[in-house]
C-alpha cells in the first residue's frame, strides 16, 4: 500500500496509452472515433506517433505501434513528396496552425525526424524536397517557423539560417519579450502565435548556435511564452500547449545548472515577507502561497544562481522583480524571465524551478 502513490503516475500513463490504442485502425493509423471512422487521419496519426515516441523513454510503448503509424504515413505521401490530408478530425482546432499541405507535411516530417529517422530516408528526403520547393512562396510566419524547426532537425543549416533570419525581421517586441504574430498583426492573437513563437524557440535550440541567436535571444521568447501560460500550466489550446511546453523544456535543458541554489523573498506592500528556497533537493517541488493583500506593489528579490519560473495570478497588480545580485552569464535568464509585469487574474502566484530534461 505504501508503494501505490509511487506507482500511480505510471499506472495512469499506461491506462492513457491503452485508451489511445482504442482509436487505432488495423492499418496502423488513428482517428477520432477509431474503427467507426472510414479511415485514419493523417495529422492525428502523426501526433500519436510523435507522442508514443516521446513517451517511450518513460513507459512501455510497443515499437510496433510506432512503426505501423510511420508506414501508414509513408503510404499517404504524394508524387511531389508532400503528404495528403486523409480522414476527418473531429475538432480541427486540435491541429493548431496546421491547415494545408505544406504545414501538414512539415509537421509529419518533423515528427519523423524526432523519431531519429535520418534525412536520407526516402520518405523524409522526398518530403524535405517538397518543403524546400514550397518555401519560396511562403509569406506566413507560422509556416516559416514550422519549416525552420523541420529543417533544423534535418540538419540543413542553409535553409535554417535563411528561415530564422526572415523570422527575425518579423519579430515583435514587448519589453524584453520576443514573439511572432500572423501576417501583419501588431498584437498576438492567441494559440497560433504561441505555437509560432514556440517553433522558433525549438529551431534555435535544436541545432548549432547561430551568430546573433544565442541564449539571450531565446530568453526573450521564453519571457513572452511564460506570460501566456495560464494558472494551470497550459496555454490556449491543445497544440500550442504541446509545442510550447516542448520548447520550454528544451530551453530549461539548455540553461540547467546542476549546482543551482536560489533564495527568493517576496515582500508585500505592508512589508510582510515570504521566502522560497529552490535547490537540488526540491527543484521538482511545486510551491505556491496566497497573496495576503490584493492591491499594492509586491517586490521579489532573488539571490543565488540558477533559473526559476515565477507566475503571478492576482487582481490587477504591479510586480517589481529584481535581478539577482550574483548571476553568471549562463544564468542571465533571470534578467529576461523575471521582469516588470502587470497581471490581472486569480488570487495566487506560483514559483517553480525550471530544470533540464536528461
Amino acid at each position: 500500500a505504501q508503494t501505490l502513490p509511487l506507482l500511480l503516475p505510471s499506472i495512469l500513463q499506461q491506462l492513457r496509452r491503452q485508451r489511445q490504442l482504442t482509436y487505432k485502425h488495423d492499418d496502423g493509423s488513428y482517428s477520432a472515433f477509431g474503427r467507426n471512422d472510414p479511415s485514419g487521419n493523417t495529422w492525428l496519426t502523426a501526433f500519436v506517433m510523435k507522442s508514443f515516441s516521446g513517451a517511450k523513454k518513460y513507459i512501455f510503448i510497443d515499437q510496433a505501434n510506432i512503426d505501423q503509424a510511420k508506414n501508414w504515413l509513408g503510404q499517404q505521401q504524394q508524387s511531389n513528396g508532400c503528404f495528403a490530408s486523409v480522414g476527418k478530425l473531429f475538432n480541427n482546432m486540435l491541429k493548431g496552425g496546421v491547415n494545408d499541405e505544406v504545414t501538414l507535411s512539415a509537421y509529419i516530417t518533423a515528427a519523423l525526424l524526432e523519431l531519429g529517422i535520418q534525412e536520407t530516408d526516402p520518405v523524409v528526403a522526398k518530403s524535405l524536397a517538397c518543403l524546400k520547393e514550397s518555401s519560396h512562396n511562403i509569406d506566413n510566419t507560422y509556416v516559416t517557423a514550422l519549416l525552420s524547426y523541420t529543417f533544423t532537425l534535418a540538419g540543413d543549416e542553409e535553409m535554417r539560417q535563411t528561415l530564422l533570419s526572415n523570422l527575425d525581421k518579423q519579430a515583435k517586441r514587448e519589453g524584453v519579450g520576443r514573439y511572432w504574430t500572423l501576417a501583419n498583426n501588431a498584437q498576438p492573437m492567441g494559440s497560433v502565435e504561441v505555437e509560432t513563437s514556440a517553433y522558433v524557440l525549438l529551431a534555435l535550440l535544436s541545432g548549432p548556435s547561430l551568430p546573433g541567436f544565442g541564449l539571450n535571444y531565446s530568453a526573450g521568447i521564453v519571457h513572452w511564452l511564460s506570460k501566456q501560460q495560464n494558472a494551470n500550466g497550459g496555454f490556449s489550446s491543445t497544440q500550442d500547449t504541446v509545442v510550447a511546453l516542448q520548447a520550454l523544456a528544451q530551453y530549461s535543458a539548455a540553461t540547467y545548472n546542476a549546482e543551482g541554489f536560489i533564495s527568493i523573498t517576496v515582500t508585500s506592500p505592508s512589508g510582510q515577507r515570504n521566502q522560497f528556497t529552490v535547490n537540488q533537493d526540491n527543484r521538482l517541488l511545486y510551491q505556491e502561497k496566497q497573496l495576503q493583500e490584493a492591491t499594492g506593489t509586491y517586490n521579489l528579490r532573488a539571490k543565488g544562481k540558477g533559473c526559476v519560473f515565477v507566475q503571478v495570478c492576482a487582481l490587477p497588480l504591479l510586480i517589481h522583480i529584481l535581478s539577482p545580485r550574483n548571476s553568471s552569464s549562463r544564468n542571465e535568464c533571470f534578467h529576461h524571465v523575471l521582469t516588470l509585469m502587470s497581471v490581472q487574474t486569480c488570487v495566487i502566484f506560483f514559483l517553480q524551478w525550471i530544470r533540464g530534461i536528461t
